[in-house]
């Protein structure tokens, strides 16, 4: 069998199996956005964002140093070194900025539905009155 063939024979498996989750699934639920367990997740994220600030850079000017020493010396292991230290900088900057999306993104969802919230509780409060009214 060639390679097309196991190809298209695996994409024809996953799109099936695929389909029959699908069709199992339950049907549809309503919507619940619980804020205390929302802004549990964003306090989490505002923490571990912090602690990624604080804790993720410990070691960068040792390892810095120690790169730069082991290059002088002729060690190639002083490039790598300097290579793995920026590596793990830019990984926790990508991480430490996840999280900081993830809270803040968080904190203006239920700002947001709490506004909408008071909105539509307004409008129906002034509509129940217009309708007495009349």
């Amino acid at each position: 069998m060639s390679f097309e063939e196991e190809w298209s024979a695996a994409r024809a498996t996953a799109a099936a199996n695929i389909s029959t989750r699908l069709n199992q699934a339950p049907g549809p639920a309503d919507l619940v956005l619980n804020h205390d367990h929302i802004g549990a997740i964003g306090s989490e994220a505002h923490k571990l964002h912090s602690r990624l600030q604080a804790d993720g850079r410990h070691a960068a000017t040792a390892s810095a140093e120690a790169a730069g020493a082991l290059s002088r010396e002729g060690f190639g292991s002083g490039a790598a070194l300097a290579k793995a230290n920026a590596r793990w900088e830019s990984q926790v900057k990508t991480l430490a900025a996840a999280c900081a999306q993830i809270s803040n993104g968080l904190n203006y969802s239920l700002s947001s539905h709490r506004r909408d919230e008071q909105c539509l509780y307004a409008e129906f409060t002034t509509s129940k009155l217009d309708a007495y009214l009349k």
